[in-house]
């Protein structure tokens, strides 16, 4: 017996499917939503059992079916956000206002403050505060339309506090419904008392950090922040090797602030992923078209440190990349949980189409998680994961930006 009744969700003035292949999109493919107009979806034990015209839809629902009535507004499935940090202690509201102040977010890193200062108080929060903060972050995801994450570590940087965080991510995702992807992100920075020692530092992260990791079953991923004056390409590589052995998926920060191999790097290893890429090159464009690292943009970063260089996301789509988009969530450089605020950057600033971008925040982002054949679509046989929009026309996400919460978010077939 089911643990609840059928659900038939009707009168969507558009049902966004993202039906299609199983794999990621490229090229056309970005555009086509595969949209049902008068749609319909029936839901069974949690996963869609159909979906399409509303005509065909309604007589396949059995009595006692429990009937959403979308009210004529759109139904998508739910965001699916691949760069995250979601759980870490304090906020970083002081530099924010010294950046309005005139100073760079660089500047603020070096006099001991950026991704360091939220170590600080990261490391003294105890597991249980860090749950609660990660759970609050989590409903927030959720009210904004996002059902599943990608929950990167980092704000650590020892063995204990390491495994701290990845626990409370894993206590986060157990007792809110939003679905938590972990990647160990133990190279997010060279912690204070590394800092003439980087080498050190990285043998702590290889001999240590990464087999307790794995043993434990905390991540699926291992990521690392390669830049010039955080972790070289020969770190990096060094770093993300061992994650490999060890079974990890491999994700990399990769140019965001200077070009200088990584994503090279992230395509002769086979990574997932290479991330940021404000500063990448044709030659590493196709790179990654040539060893299928998905690129994973993300704009909030950029404008919330009052950057003007975005990453160049029409070359990569022309080149045929399965573009991905994120908010990059975190205390410092983008402190949004807001998809459809992304979607809006991304058609403004770095000229996607919303339709593109909505591809890259939902199946694309699954994808690249390894999820595409269980979410990021509205097809049968996928979790339930989808939203109720408080629009008529799927384009109104992008094009309200700043003000648009979801009329309804289900995950698993069930309101949350």
């Amino acid at each position: 017996m089911a643990e609840f009744p059928p659900l038939l969700v009707t009168n969507c003035s558009q049902l966004v499917t993202m039906a299609g292949p199983a794999s990621p999109r490229v090229g056309d493919a970005l555009r086509d939503l595969h949209i049902v107009n008068d749609g319909a979806m029936l839901v069974v034990e949690g996963r869609i059992a159909a979906a399409g015209w509303r005509g065909d839809i309604e007589p396949l629902a059995a009595q006692g079916t429990q009937v959403v009535d979308a009210g004529g507004r759109v139904v998508m499935p739910g965001f699916v956000d691949a760069h995250t940090h979601l759980v870490f202690a304090g906020n970083r509201a002081d530099e924010f206002e010294m950046r309005c102040a005139g100073m760079t977010y660089q500047q603020i890193a070096e006099r001991g403050g950026g991704i360091r200062s939220t170590v600080r108080r990261t490391r003294e929060a105890t597991e249980h505060e860090l749950v609660a903060t990660g759970q609050k972050y989590a409903r927030w995801f959720l009210e904004c339309g996002t059902t599943t994450v990608e929950a990167k570590s980092g704000y650590g940087l020892t063995v204990d506090d390491e495994l701290k965080l990845l626990r409370a991510i894993r206590a986060t995702a157990e007792t809110i419904p939003l679905r938590c992807v972990p990647t160990f992100l133990g190279a997010h920075e060279i912690p204070d008392e590394y800092k003439t020692r980087s080498d050190d530092y990285v043998d702590l992260v290889v001999n240590e950090m990464i087999p307790v990791v794995a043993a434990e079953k905390l991540a699926e991923f291992c990521d690392v922040f390669c830049e010039s004056k955080v972790f070289s390409v020969a770190q990096a590589e060094r770093l993300l090797t061992a994650a490999k052995r060890y079974g990890l998926g491999l994700r990399v920060h990769a140019d965001q602030f200077t070009s200088n191999g990584a994503v090279e790097l992230a395509a002769k290893l086979g990574a997932k992923t290479a991330d940021h890429l404000e500063q990448t090159t044709p030659q590493a464009i196709a790179a990654m078209k040539e060893t299928g690292v998905q690129p994973v943009l993300l704009p909030g970063s950029v404008y919330a440190i009052g950057s003007q260089k975005y990453a160049p996301a029409r070359a990569m789509i022309d080149a045929g990349l399965p573009v991905v988009v994120a908010t990059d969530f975190n205390p410092g450089s983008s402190p949004t949980v807001s998809m459809t605020m992304i979607l809006s950057l991304a058609c403004t600033q770095m000229k996607m189409t919303p339709a593109e971008a909505i591809t890259a925040a939902t199946i694309n982002a699954a994808w690249s998680l390894n999820r595409g054949h269980e979410i990021g679509s509205l097809e049968p046989g996928k979790i339930a994961d989808f939203v109720l929009h408080d629009a008529e026309d799927y384009r109104e996400l992008a094009y309200f930006f700043g003000s648009h919460r979801p009329y309804a978010v289900f995950t698993g077939g069930v309101r949350v």
